[in-house]
């Protein structure tokens, strides 16, 4: 596969999220073990956070990357790429739970209903996240089943990138810069960040699940190198368009559209691009990262759903 491939038509946006959400939660709901061999409090715990609703943004790039790159074969690009889709969202609220603990947010709502530590307690839902986490590798090394030596090179260098994405280099790694800016390390100094700063937290604690989602889709429907660097490059500047907007809509937004607290940023003196640069510039910061991705698209001839979902990135409202 080139750089240069055309592309055809692309359904409409709303349609296609539609479609691709509806298949991704009744995939998750079939991936969730519910068995004897499971305590049922975790798997309560587990379900509680999995399925409280959400954009699905992550798994949705999963899949709308492999219909963009090998738009015409839709069918044989879920049954490879759907099992990754739902790791990365399994990842993805293991993160948000995790995030919502007293220790490192203290947030009381996700979603538009008491997080799980304060349903579950904190101990059961350190635990959620610890199962949510698992699980998803689980199924990225399981699934799909196959004896093809290709698919399982495949899937062994998906479980790689999204273990980075996860790991130290990426979300761990952004978290405890997170808390160290925030004064939440004890005797550990404050540490302001710059632009430069800034911008690299970002990159580890949000962007980098965005782009082992999106890079994970590539993979498995086996693009080609330019192909997965030009997914990377897209990838990229759209989690950075879509960390900027999330920044904004925690000064703008409001609990009932965000189904989250709203003010707490500002309030726990944590780094954001408001803070830094004002509302004014933050939104020129995330257009700014919105045309860079889509442009990436356009110089590879890949566009199809992935260009349409940077622009519902930009306009979001929640």
């Amino acid at each position: 596969m080139s750089c240069s491939s055309a592309q055809p038509t692309a359904p409409d946006v709303p349609d296609y999220i539609k479609v691709r959400r509806a298949d991704i939660d009744k995939a998750l709901q079939n991936l969730i073990p519910t068995s004897p061999e499971y305590p049922p409090l975790i798997i309560e715990a587990m379900r509680y956070s999995l399925f409280a609703g959400g954009k699905r943004l992550r798994p949705i790039l999963t899949l709308a990357t492999a219909d963009t790159v090998e738009p015409a074969d839709t069918a044989n690009n879920t049954d490879l790429v759907r099992p990754a889709a739902c790791a990365v969202e399994m990842i993805h609220t293991y993160s948000l739970i995790h995030d919502d603990l007293p220790a490192m947010d203290n947030d009381l709502l996700r979603r538009g209903r008491p997080t799980a530590h304060v349903v579950f307690g904190e101990g059961v839902a350190i635990l959620a996240g610890d199962g949510l986490l698992t699980e998803a590798f689980r199924i990225l090394a399981r699934w799909p089943d196959t004896q093809d030596p290709a698919v399982t090179t495949r899937k062994l260098r998906t479980i790689e990138r999204v273990a980075e994405a996860a790991g130290s280099k990426g979300m761990v790694g952004g978290q405890t810069v997170d808390l160290q800016a925030a004064g939440q390390v004890p005797d550990r100094k404050s540490a302001a960040l710059d632009e430069n700063g800034l911008r690299a937290m970002h990159e580890r604690k949000t962007g980098a699940l965005i782009r082992a989602s999106a890079v994970a889709g590539a993979i498995m429907i086996g693009a080609s190198d330019d192909k997965i660097d030009a997914i990377d490059s897209y990838a990229t500047h759209l989690g950075l368009g879509f960390q900027i907007i999330d920044d904004i809509l925690d000064i703008e937004g409001t609990v009932d559209i965000l189904g989250k607290t709203v003010g707490k940023d500002a309030a726990a003196g944590k780094p954001t691009y408001p803070a830094l640069y004002g509302l004014e510039k933050s939104r020129s910061l995330a257009a700014r990262a919105i045309a860079k991705a889509k442009q990436v698209l356009h110089d590879c001839g890949l566009s199809g759903q992935l260009d349409k979902i940077a622009d519902l990135v930009l306009a979001r409202k929640y």
